[in-house]
């Protein structure tokens, strides 16, 4: 008799996903059939493209050929699909980060879905639950592909949104470039120790400081994805009226300015700017971390003030992410710590060969055949509340998986109660975070520098 493997299953889902059964099983929700809508194409694609003055940069990855990879936009409560078609030499996967859909589309692959062969495809769909911006990225061979340009932006939106008189986009990362323009060394094993190995150019949506036009006096909704691999930001706004009114695709509970606000790699900040009333006058969006600032994109006031009031712009809705039950959730410990262990792994999907970084003293690089046992097994629908320490000198941008937690306390700061998927973890720093299990099924929970995700800080819990 045949013997029934986690990877036979895995091919099986494949052949599904390839065939667009997974289309039709994702749209069945509360036993009635969702309409699946036309996927739209994700083609990877290997391209040459314009990073650097001195000429043009070989083996630039996206998905399509006309350069950045495409701002998907998505609306809240309505059925998505997207066909995954592999173009590329290497094997891969979408993962769609941020968004709370269906495990088996998360794109991680061995843990919930085969690998996507060279000319193979894979249909994903899902409804998306929260209005929000998110990113979408591969999570196989993770730090080549992310580096080499595989990155994009989603907006979901909601027809409730209060209206503003424009709206941008910017996707910021780094490129690993030589003084000729081409790729040199993605990560020095020295610095995946450490903070992680920064890119020598940065850009946002693919140029250097891109200028928009924008009008006078109007209310700009200025939404901001790091699609880095390493970078962790410290935003600041000159020359306008700037509020924080959403983080990591849910609404602040009180608005605020971004005084030198840290976002770390995964992480998304979506503002609203008030533009200055005299056109021609100009907005900088800064970065003002480390010993090299930034200026990364400005706005420019264009035409007749509108004379916009941002006292009059209402709130963001919430999106419907339960409430954790802080009286009966139960306490998941989690320290990240650096280990002196090497563990070099084999992967289909890519491994360092180093083993830096530890959840629970546990190195795990992640995208292996045989992953390590969760970190905990969660009963679905109940609350639960992680006490995270970082027990290292360095930050790390921690990413949950297929739910959203509530950020509770620090030890080291006061923080409002938002609700993110992401958390940038400082050194020595002590948090609560507070969700429900809501979700079933194998959900990663990894830092976002994605070194330190690949050479052990990496692992995952199982809703069941």
């Amino acid at each position: 008799m045949a013997v029934l493997t986690r990877r036979a299953l895995l091919k099986t889902a494949a052949f599904a996903g390839a065939s667009g059964l997974g289309l039709a099983a994702i749209g069945r929700i509360g036993g009635r059939a969702a309409s699946a809508p036309e996927p739209m194409v994700l083609r990877t694609a290997k391209i040459q493209a314009n990073l650097m003055d001195v000429g043009q940069t070989r083996d630039v990855l996206t998905y399509g050929n006309a350069g950045m990879p495409p701002v998907i936009r998505m609306k809240k409560g309505e059925p998505f699909g997207a066909r995954l078609v592999n173009a590329i030499d290497d094997p891969t996967t979408i993962h769609w980060h941020g968004i709370r859909l269906p495990n088996k589309m998360d794109g991680v692959p061995f843990l919930v879905q085969p690998y996507v062969y060279t000319g193979d495809h894979f249909d994903y769909a899902f409804t998306p639950p929260d209005a929000g911006t998110f990113w979408y990225h591969p999570h196989c061979n993770t730090l080549e592909q992310m580096g080499h340009g595989l990155t994009g932006v989603i907006v979901v939106e909601n027809p409730n949104d209060p209206k503003f008189d424009a709206e941008f986009v910017l996707n910021l990362r780094d490129w690993r470039l030589g003084d000729d323009a081409q790729f040199i060394d993605q990560f020095r094993p020295r610095d995946a120790a450490r903070t992680g190995t920064y890119g020598t150019v940065r850009t946002a949506n693919w140029l250097d400081q891109p200028q928009y036009d924008a009008p006078a006096g109007g209310l700009v909704r200025l939404r901001v994805a790091i699609t880095d691999v390493t970078r962790i930001y410290a935003f600041r706004v000159d020359g306008a009226e700037a509020d924080v009114i959403a983080l990591d695709g849910n609404p602040v509970p009180r608005r605020f300015a971004p005084d030198a606000l840290l976002i770390g790699p995964g992480q998304r900040l979506e503002l609203a700017v008030r533009m200055p009333d005299n056109e021609g006058a100009l907005v900088t969006l800064r970065d003002v971390r480390g010993t090299k600032p930034k200026a990364l994109a400005t706005l420019r006031a264009v035409g007749a003030s509108l004379k916009r009031d941002s006292r009059d712009l209402a709130p963001l809705e919430a999106n419907p992410v339960a409430e954790v039950d802080l009286t009966t959730a139960q306490h998941i410990s989690l320290s990240l710590s650096a280990t002196a262990e090497n563990v070099p792994s084999d992967s289909i999907c890519g491994s360092l060969g180093y083993s830096f970084w530890a959840i629970n003293k546990v190195p795990w690089p992640g995208d292996t055949p045989d992953p390590t046992a969760p970190l905990a097994e969660l009963k679905l629908g109940k609350s639960y509340i992680v006490d995270m320490e970082n027990l290292t000198p360095q930050s790390h941008p921690m990413h949950l998986h297929g739910m959203s937690f509530k950020v509770l306390s620090s030890s080291t700061r006061p923080v409002q109660p938002l609700i993110s998927d992401t958390y940038l973890i400082q050194p020595n720093e002590k948090v609560s975070l507070g969700f429900v299990a809501d979700n079933p099924g194998d959900w990663l929970l990894h830092c976002h520098i994605i070194e330190h995700q690949k050479s052990g800080m990496t692992s995952y819990v199982r809703v069941v």
